[in-house]
């Protein structure tokens, strides 16, 4: 891959930036860990923070890494990570709330099962069959979410949102192939870009 950013590197700068933002004062204000059960479901590693910036603010960062290979010649290797300010209509951690995100990270996807064979005006996985893409990816949007309170410390919450992402990738013969087919082939996504069921613990 091009791309500098190793799936190493991304997660240590996602370490890095939990250590700036989590001080103490940051502590006082508000402060939670989530994982994203959507995320779950498919066995992708997830772990997501935040915490209070202002009576109705709050920051979220949220990781994600998908280091499996599937059977059949699926290839979704992943990981990215996706801060997220937040604007609470009430008291943070809880009712409704606007959300200002952006997204980056790299990617080594192939698909020759059923995501390479839907192909509609929305979305489009047919370049999929039978072609290997990796690459990275950047960008940005907007999203709405409701959180739940369950108890005392354990909140439910819900969010989509939808925005824009660049894409370039290297493309490959297959799979199992090396042969470049590609390079840097850029893609204009604009689309959903969060959905989340989040289980989270609110200290």
């Amino acid at each position: 891959m091009k791309s500098s950013l190793t799936c190493s590197r991304l997660i240590a700068i996602l370490v890095v930036i939990l250590f700036l933002f989590c001080s103490p004062k940051a502590g006082a204000q508000g402060f939670a860990i989530k994982t994203n059960l959507a995320y779950d479901a498919v066995a992708a590693a997830n772990l997501g923070i935040e915490f209070g910036l202002a009576p109705r603010w709050t920051m979220d960062i949220s990781g994600n890494y998908m280091p499996w290979k599937f059977y059949n010649g699926n290839l979704r290797k992943h990981a990215f990570v996706q801060p997220e300010a937040r604007f609470w209509f009430c008291d943070r951690f809880s009712g409704h709330f606007l959300g200002i995100h952006g997204h980056a990270g790299i990617y080594n996807v192939a698909d020759s099962g059923v995501l390479g064979k839907i192909s509609t005006s929305y979305l489009d996985f047919s370049k999929l069959d039978g072609r290997r893409y990796e690459g990275w990816f950047a960008g940005a949007g907007i999203s709405y979410g409701y959180a739940v309170i369950l108890g005392k410390h354990w909140n439910m919450e819900f969010e989509i949102g939808g925005g824009y992402a660049y894409f370039v990738s290297d493309v490959y013969e297959c799979e199992k192939c090396g042969s470049k087919l590609e390079d840097d082939v850029p893609h204009h996504y604009f689309g959903v870009t969060k959905a989340a069921i989040n289980l989270v613990y609110v200290f």
